[in-house]
């Protein structure tokens, strides 16, 4: 599967700053040190429909510490999935009366284009679950094989007891831990599993449903976690840097992967830091495809809008924020973009080298963006009322803000 073309980023003077995020596993700001080669995993989209703007929320944060890694003079090594095939993308195919592939193929294709208008920067691999499936039979059978799965009418699910580790990402109760399981696509119910948080590593065929060679397993197809613990692991192997993804994403979907990942090489931690970006609601709830309150990005630049804008929406909200998209959200970013540009069109202008400092300093602090923004804001402001003489200004402002926040000027 191929990813989307990459935008240029421009070299900027100086030295970048290590980053310090704050850590879901250990619930505090740690500061990431990864060596010249920067590994990063984010969780990517199912496609049964287009992208809305709580997933460009996410994308953007991660984006942003791909940037801050790149300005300080790293590789950056970033793998994305694509659930290709899961239950909500073949009951969205039947309940349009498509083909689940078509759809599959159509929604994805469709999120590349809307990375390429946001300026996302690509990842290095950017990898579908039905093309991952060879690489994940061959897990399963060797965590059941190994007494960390086992076989259950047929399915195959892990068992969370062989991972000592369980639960050190969410640090979630055992009561909470069953409701979000319920929530997000687990089944605690089902009679004859070990524990009920036990998630599913393979489902045996279904009439009527995909299924693919599962060797030993027999037909049928991979569960959401161990799905995304192949990539990571086949790409970017253990004790990556930075596994990614929204809020809704640390249990069961980070938990488990971790589980599965620890349990199967007998090492940890999969991943050395969860960083997590916060839920984009509109009149009042979380943006969801089930609930069907959505802004999709497709949507917004069918109408016209410039989709610097857009992202300038998300960058004034701090990524573990938790956050609704309003109309007056858009104005507001709109009118700061054509401040900005309008600075930045000006032959000369106010020294511009402090505020390069500014935004990556603020970027560093927990990639704080209202406080980058501030910085660009002061720096128009003082253009619009007195100019000034540094004839490079401008177009440092300008590269400032490209390499760094994704926003063409």
């Amino acid at each position: 599967m191929h990813a989307w073309p990459a935008s240029e980023v421009p070299v900027l003077p100086g030295q970048g700053r290590d980053l310090d995020i704050f850590d879901t596993a250990t619930g505090g700001r740690v500061t990431l040190a990864p060596g010249p080669v920067a590994r990063i995993y984010v969780c990517g989209i199912t496609p049964y429909d287009a992208t809305h703007l709580g997933h460009a929320a996410t994308y953007n944060a991660f984006d942003l510490v791909q940037r801050v890694w790149l300005d300080n003079k790293r590789q950056v090594h970033y793998i994305q999935n694509v659930t290709d095939i899961d239950d909500p993308l073949l009951e969205r195919a039947v309940a349009n009366g498509d083909d689940w592939t078509d759809l599959a193929e159509r929604e994805t294709a469709l999120f590349r284009e809307d990375m390429t208008a946001l300026r996302m920067l690509p990842p290095r691999a950017f990898v579908g679950a039905v093309e991952s499936i060879p690489k994940i039979v061959p897990l399963v059978e060797r965590l059941r094989d190994m007494g960390a799965a086992y076989e259950l009418e047929g399915d195959v699910y892990f068992s969370v007891e062989a991972d000592a580790h369980f639960g050190e990402v969410s640090h979630y109760d055992a009561e909470t831990m069953r409701l979000l399981s319920a929530e997000r696509g687990g089944d605690p119910e089902r009679p004859g599993k070990k524990n009920p948080l036990d998630p599913m590593l393979w489902m045996a065929a279904r009439e009527g449903e995909p299924s693919w060679d599962g060797a030993s397993l027999g037909p049928g197809r991979p569960g959401w976690h161990i799905e995304c613990v192949a990539i990571a692991l086949g790409h970017l192997g253990m004790g990556f840097d930075v596994q990614g993804g929204g809020s809704d994403l640390v249990f069961p979907h980070h938990e488990m992967g971790a589980s599965h990942a620890q349990a199967l090489t007998g090492e940890f931690p999969f991943a050395q830091t969860y960083v997590h970006a916060g839920m984009v609601a509109l009149d009042g709830e979380k943006m969801s495809k089930s609930k069907g309150n959505l802004v999709f990005v497709s949507g917004l630049r069918r109408e016209g809008v410039d989709p610097a804008a857009i992202r300038l929406v998300l960058l004034a909200h701090h990524y573990r924020a938790d956050w609704e998209y309003t109309d007056a959200l858009l104005e507001e970013a709109t009118a700061r973009l054509a401040r900005w540009r309008a600075a930045v069109s000006r032959p000369d202008g106010p020294a511009a080298e402090g505020l390069l400092e500014e935004v990556r300093a603020a970027l560093a602090d927990d990639l704080d963006t209202a406080s980058a923004l501030a910085a660009v804001d002061r720096w128009a402001a003082s253009q619009e009322r007195s100019g000034g003489d540094d004839e490079g200004a401008p177009g440092l402002v300008s590269r400032t803000v490209d390499a760094l926040l994704g926003v063409a000027l």
